[in-house]
């Protein structure tokens, strides 16, 4: 399966880019999440004869971005970005290239146990049963899969139709330079691609108009990958839920460790100058260049500046003023806890009895979107995930746990609230060099399409200021 992107991946380092001069240039990057340190290397991976000044701004004290991990119990999960598709090349070479162990999460797994809550009882509660034998484990799953078909028919052969056609548009992407253009815009971005117009509709719309999917499915299943993934119901534009519904699927992956590693592992191999804890509250364009000022009483000056962060909670300071559309950051609160979930709260008997991920329908009187289970140490001795709209209060957590050993909470600005038809900022916010790369992020946020961005962004410094030779540069 993988032989086709790492072919592509190889010949794109033979089809480098020469610039013409600039060899004294200096490129900041504001975000050491996985879109600055992707940017970074696609501009030392495509640039082989010219070696520009990278520098990456970071204003917390480690580099990574939404990839982040918690530690609780003295072990450490991830907190933030947490599953790729086993379609996410980018990724995926990322991971040969830094030498990274790939592993699968236990939610991956065919036996692993789903039930959806509606405040009074689990509507769907497939099998929990674990087993040291392999085959045991593949009969349950193949149970659960059955259990599945008779309460949502062949609605789910659609359903999985639609993802995959989604994805194999998405995986354009992929192909050589040398017939792929380089995009000025996210919205031509799309339209090449043939995603752009499941940004003008909701997901809720494409599924009952367009694939024509059972009710009951929307409401449960599908309701469930959106709220699990994006905190959001299925009135989310359609390309997002189309992604969140890929990352439901089989053979999603994470990285051993930590998926944060790979954003640390680019900047090591990509000569960059990393300024941690430095955050940027300034940018000015005065003719040649930008200065850069920090909260730190330092200013750099940068002949291109890329912004690989959320604008949309950002306090940086432009002069001249950029222009980007209005977008509400969807916040999703991550709760940690170590203890033993409450069996009386979902009334059941024992705490064994509650699946392995408890998933809710879309009801304003349900507190939480999801539990799931990441470690169980003893029979009453678990770390599980709880992710939710708003803060989990310590006397709702008492009452969701009979015992709570440790816990820790994370309020991310973790993805765009998506509402269609989706705005997009620019790629270029001034017409010269200041990029943005989450401009792409209205249509779907993951760390791919954030890798995806990155390298459209790096080819397009790369034509614009370093004057490379791009076959393609496909206008706004």
């Amino acid at each position: 399966m993988f032989l086709f992107p790492l072919k592509i991946f190889s010949l794109l380092a033979l089809f480098s880019f020469t610039a013409a001069g600039c060899d004294g240039a200096t490129v900041c990057i504001i975000g050491s999440g996985i879109g600055g340190s992707s940017v970074a290397h696609f501009l030392r991976r495509y640039s082989t004869n010219h070696h520009p000044k990278i520098l990456i701004f970071e204003r917390q004290a480690v580099v990574g971005g939404r990839i982040a991990s918690v530690t609780i119990g003295g072990e450490a999960f991830e907190a933030g970005a947490s599953i790729l598709h086993p379609k996410n090349y980018h990724a995926w070479n990322y991971t040969n290239l830094l030498n990274l162990t790939r592993k699968r999460p236990s939610s991956s797994e065919g036996s692993f146990s789903l039930g959806i809550w509606d405040g009074d009882g689990f509507v769907v509660k497939t099998l929990n049963l674990k087993s040291s034998w392999g085959i045991v484990n593949k009969i349950v799953s193949f149970f659960n899969g059955i259990y599945l078909f008779m309460r949502y028919g062949f609605s789910l052969v659609k359903m999985e139709g639609f993802v995959d056609e989604t994805v194999n548009k998405f995986l354009k992407y992929y192909e050589g330079v040398e017939t792929r253009p380089v995009f000025e815009s996210a919205d031509e971005m799309l339209k090449w691609a043939g995603l752009f117009n499941l940004t003008r509709k909701s997901l809720k719309e494409e599924l009952v108009d367009g694939v024509k999917l059972a009710p009951l499915l929307i409401k449960e299943l599908v309701t469930v990958t959106t709220r699990v993934n994006y905190g959001q119901s299925v009135d989310i534009s359609g390309l997002a839920g189309a992604v969140s519904m890929a990352g439901s699927g089989r053979g999603v992956w994470a990285v051993e460790g930590g998926n944060w590693q790979m954003a640390a592992g680019l900047i090591n191999i990509s000569d960059v100058e990393l300024h941690l804890h430095e955050e940027i509250d300034s940018i000015s364009y005065l003719g040649a260049y930008y200065e850069l000022n920090s909260t730190k009483g330092n200013a750099y000056s940068c002949e291109v500046t890329v912004v690989a962060t959320p604008l949309d909670e950002s306090s940086i300071q432009f002069s001249p003023p950029v222009s980007v559309p209005a977008r509400q950051l969807q916040h999703t609160h991550a709760t940690f806890v170590r203890g033993l979930v409450n069996p009386v709260y979902f009334g059941v008997k024992a705490a064994s009895e509650i699946p392995e991920l408890v998933a809710t329908i879309e009801d304003p009187r349900l507190p939480f979107t999801s539990i799931s289970i990441l470690k169980c140490y003893s029979e009453t001795d678990m770390t599980y995930k709880v992710f939710s709209r708003q803060a989990m209060a310590d006397a709702l957590l008492d009452s969701i746990f009979s015992v709570r050993k440790e816990t820790v909470r994370i309020n991310w600005g973790a993805y765009p609230h998506y509402k269609a038809p989706e705005k997009f900022a620019p790629f270029i916010l001034d017409g010269k060099h200041l990029y943005y790369v989450n401009a792409f992020e209205n249509a779907a946020s993951t760390v791919e399409t954030s890798a995806v961005a990155a390298e459209n962004i790096a080819l397009l410094i790369l034509s614009r200021f370093f004057s490379a030779r791009i076959p393609h540069v496909h206008q706004a």
